[in-house]
């Protein structure tokens, strides 16, 4: 339950401070001067918050009340202060090494921001605080400035008094006025099943963290920053009368249809893109929620705020190449000969290894299916591993295994579908010309989902075009590529750029020499303008020490450009406040255990999708090599386990008699695909 105010004050020992929820850290809280993260915050625990009577798990923890004085609540913001070599939680920083920070030294001190779920708010914290995934805030911010945004959860997410978009601008204004360096946030923020980051970047051009000017960090999978610019700007151009086309022949040909039609009446402005379509649907959701939507039940007073949606995104990168539409389920299936197929890829196989391949898997789903009189359907695992007994190249079975949908294999028919029954992907093969009635009846017992009217919640329609536009578009490999590009960008950051504001100070960001120390090692110091370089070396040895683990101990031994100069000569004038200096010294420990914040176990990746670190995804190592790599680029579905013992293709390579050379033939694929995929060293790739 909510915490009155009243109330709130009773329960302190005296008198406590309060601070307004949507002003603090703009108007009130947080002292206004700058200086480095690590001295604002002590500042901040010590003027805007009082420390609790007890600790959680040895940890000090600081209570800030906030009151939200349209609904008469008080609600609290704890701090916890976490010291890394006393605390009983894990020292290294998973957060860190799976958004590129694996480099960052390991900080002395950790600081975690949280506002506990509705239910909680007047009970004291326990153990369990720093596990729970239902905080309404939760956020890290190591002691050099660097954290991450852990979690955020509003009334979408169980609260039943906060905004979503309160708590992250409450967060923002924290982060902003405590000069917090650069906060990452992994984005898997959903709203009725639908990925944010897609539907909100398809909309806007920025996931919803946008907003707040969060931007691409680190791509799952291989994708970098260009390929997510470019993934948008191709589902973002997307023209409704081409959808409208592609459609035209397909299940869904009627609704989408009607849903374009139905907004483009009713927005004041022409409607072109998918882009500026889904943002006027965003718009108007809140205005017709449980009843049809018309022309008129939207009144006039909103024509102000139709007509104050900002210039659409210029429609450029359109899909140049024509794809006809797919008609699902609704007419002939065609197929194609595996010749036809292995023609058009560009394998690193020869095309015998391939064919050999599909003969093997004919042979293991001939012996099925007459083993079960007529009922050949084998899973996908089931196939693999009956192939495996003639085929050692893992990778290889994985790659025909994707390409073998309605093909022809000798004079048999190989098609995959879902069995209704166990939800499991089937192969199954068929003689040219033999009726699928099996199959075909597999397909018809799944119930169809229930036709959307129109217009009768916002939220429904952008649900229909979301899953059939954007997950399901017939036929077009670019859109596919496009729409999983942008949900593989999971890992979102905010910089707060450094900026010299102090008349009366000169600030300097002082990188310690040489770079192999780490990426985060770029202190900000502020020394008197009397200083001398003594001082300048004195403070940034004090701030090199109260900030990492392994420069406890660390000397400055000299400045860069200012090596023959005296240690008592006044740095003013001989370097600029505000630039960048570089410094050496001693006394740094690294063979310390509390080195890097990705650890000290030497492990490697390296994925044919072009990773070289750690992204969060699932992985899995060589038994031979001890390389890591996705699963998914092994072959390996998210719902399969790992194999006991797992060997890649290069390690696979080198223990059978090497096969015939064979150059991979030159990419097919347009410019714009090209910009979308990763490209790939096949002297480095491992497969599955």
């Amino acid at each position: 339950m909510s915490i009155p105010i009243i109330e709130a004050c009773k329960k302190r020992k005296r008198r406590p401070k309060l601070f307004a929820f949507n002003a603090f850290g703009d108007e009130s809280g947080i002292p206004r001067f700058r200086c480095p993260f690590r001295d604002k915050v002590r500042i901040f625990l010590e003027e805007c918050a009082e420390v609790e009577d007890y600790q959680v798990l040895g940890m000090p923890i600081w209570c800030t009340l906030l009151v939200h004085e349209n609904r008469n609540l008080v609600i609290p913001l704890y701090t916890i202060e976490e010291t890394v070599k006393d605390s009983p939680l894990k020292s290294y920083c998973d957060h860190c090494r799976c958004t590129g920070w694996s480099n960052h030294y390991v900080t002395k001190r950790k600081y975690h921001f949280l506002i506990p779920s509705d239910s909680r708010w007047n009970k004291p914290l326990d153990e369990s605080v720093f596990d729970v995934q239902s905080h309404l805030l939760y956020g890290l911010i190591h002691g050099n400035g660097f954290g991450h945004l852990l979690g955020i959860n509003g009334m979408e997410g169980g609260s039943k008094y906060l905004f979503g978009r309160e708590i992250m601008d409450l967060w923002d204004r924290i982060c902003g006025k405590l000069t917090a360096r650069k906060i990452t946030v992994a984005d898997a923020s959903k709203k009725r099943s639908m990925e944010l980051r897609l539907l909100h970047g398809v909309a806007y051009g920025h996931p919803w963290f946008g907003r707040w000017g969060y931007g691409f960090c680190h791509g799952s999978f291989g994708v970098k920053d260009f390929n997510y610019k470019r993934a948008l700007e191709i589902l973002c151009s997307l023209e409704l009368d081409r959808i409208i086309e592609d459609f035209n022949e397909t299940e869904q040909a009627k609704e989408i249809k009607q849903i374009i039609r139905l907004y483009r009446d009713l927005s004041e402005t022409q409607l072109i893109t998918l882009n500026e379509l889904l943002r006027f649907m965003l718009t108007v959701k809140s205005r017709a929620v449980g009843k049809p939507i018309t022309t008129a039940s939207i009144s006039s007073s909103s024509s102000s705020l139709f007509s104050s949606i900002s210039k659409p995104f210029t429609r450029t990168g359109l899909l140049h190449q024509s794809t006809k539409p797919f008609m699902k389920d609704s007419k002939p299936v065609k197929y194609k000969k595996f010749s036809t197929v292995i023609a058009n890829m560009d394998s690193r196989w020869p095309p015998r290894r391939l064919e050999f391949a599909a003969d093997v898997i004919v042979g293991a789903l001939k012996e099925k299916k007459e083993d079960c009189f007529g009922n050949g359907g084998m899973t996908r695992q089931d196939v693999r591993d009956a192939a495996r007994l003639h085929i050692g190249d893992t990778g290889l079975l994985d790659y025909v295994l994707k390409s073998l949908n309605n093909v022809i294999v000798g004079n048999q028919i190989i098609r995959r579908a879902v069995n209704p029954a166990t939800r499991i992907l089937e192969y199954t093969i068929h003689e040219v010309g033999e009726k699928v009635s099996e199959e075909q009846e597999l397909v018809s017992n799944i119930p169809s989902p229930a036709r959307i009217v129109p217009g009768v919640d916002v939220y429904n329609d952008v649900l229909f075009l979301y899953k059939h536009v954007l997950m399901e578009y017939p036929d077009s490999e670019f859109v596919d590529l496009a729409t999983q590009t942008i949900l593989d960008t999971k890992h979102l950051v905010k910089e707060w750029p450094f900026r010299d504001e102090e008349d009366q100070l000169l600030t300097f960001v002082c990188r310690l020499l040489p770079r192999s120390f780490g990426d985060g090692i770029a202190e900000i110091v502020r020394v008197p303008l009397h200083a001398t370089i003594s001082d300048l070396k004195e403070a940034v040895e004090c701030a090199l020490r109260d900030t990492y683990c392994v420069t406890e101990e660390i000397e400055v031994v000299e400045i860069d450009g200012l090596e023959e100069v005296e240690d008592e000569e006044v740095l003013f004038g001989r370097v600029e406040s505000g630039t960048e200096i570089r410094v050496r010294g001693v006394g740094v420990d690294t063979e310390g255990p509390l080195m890097h914040q990705g650890g000290c176990d030497p492990w490697k990746v390296v994925c044919e999708c072009g990773a070289r670190d750690d992204d969060g995804e699932r992985m899995v190592a060589c038994d031979i090599c001890e390389v890591w790599q996705h699963t998914r680029c092994c072959g390996i579905e998210d719902a399969e386990t790992v194999p006991p013992l797992f060997v890649c293709s290069a390690c696979c390579d080198s223990l059978v008699p090497l096969r015939a050379n064979h150059e991979p033939s030159p990419d097919a694929l347009s410019d714009d695909l090209l910009l979308l995929t990763p490209q790939v060293d096949y002297s480095l790739a491992i497969g599955y």
